[in-house]
C-alpha cells in the first residue's frame, strides 16, 4: 500500500479510482449555432438536495468544452443496461453521435435520450477550473425517471446491475 509520502503516478491514480464502480451518463447540450454537442461521463455526482444542484467534469483539453461553458442548460442522460453501444459511440470520435438513439429537445434545447434510467435537465449555474478538468454545476429544473436498470462501470469495464441484496 502507498503511504502518503509516495509519488502517485497518473497511471496508479487511474487505476485505483476504477475500483469506484460509478454510473455513466450522456451529457448534451446545444452549442452556439444550435448544433447538439454529447459525450459520454461518468464524473456526474449529486451535489445538493436543497437547492437541486449535481455537477460533472469534463477534461479541460476536450474539444466540447467551449460548447459547455457557452450553454446555459445541459442533460444528464443516465444511461440503462441496454444502452452500452450509445456509450461507446458517444465516447468516440464519431462525428454524427445523434445518429443513433431517438432524442428529443429539452430545456434550452439540450437532448434527452429516449429509455434512459434517469433524465436531469439542469440550469448551469457555476462552472470552474480544477486541475485538468473543468467542473460543471447544475441546477435540477426537471428530471424524469424510469424503472430499468442503470448501466455501470467499474476498472475499465461495463457491467450489469445484478442482484439487489
Amino acid at each position: 500500500m502507498a503511504s502518503a509520502n509516495d509519488l502517485i503516478t497518473a497511471h496508479a491514480l487511474r487505476t485505483a479510482l476504477g475500483r469506484f464502480t460509478t454510473g455513466v451518463t450522456i451529457v448534451t447540450c446545444l452549442d452556439a449555432d444550435g448544433r447538439p454537442i454529447g459525450l459520454t461521463a461518468n464524473s456526474f455526482n449529486s451535489l445538493s438536495l436543497d437547492p437541486p444542484l449535481v455537477l460533472w467534469s469534463l477534461r479541460a483539453s476536450s474539444l466540447s468544452l467551449p460548447a459547455f461553458r457557452a450553454a446555459a442548460h445541459f442533460a444528464v442522460n443516465v444511461l440503462a443496461e441496454n444502452q452500452v453501444d450509445l456509450s461507446r459511440r458517444f465516447a468516440s470520435s464519431e462525428p454524427e453521435k445523434f445518429a443513433e438513439g431517438v432524442w428529443s429537445p429539452g430545456l434550452g434545447g439540450a437532448p434527452m435520450l429516449t429509455g434512459s434510467a434517469a433524465i436531469f435537465e439542469c440550469e448551469r449555474v457555476d462552472e470552474r477550473a480544477a486541475g485538468d478538468h473543468c467542473l460543471f454545476i447544475g441546477q435540477v429544473r426537471r428530471l424524469f425517471e424510469a424503472p430499468v436498470p442503470p448501466l455501470v462501470f467499474q476498472s475499465g469495464h461495463y457491467h450489469l446491475l445484478g442482484e439487489i441484496l
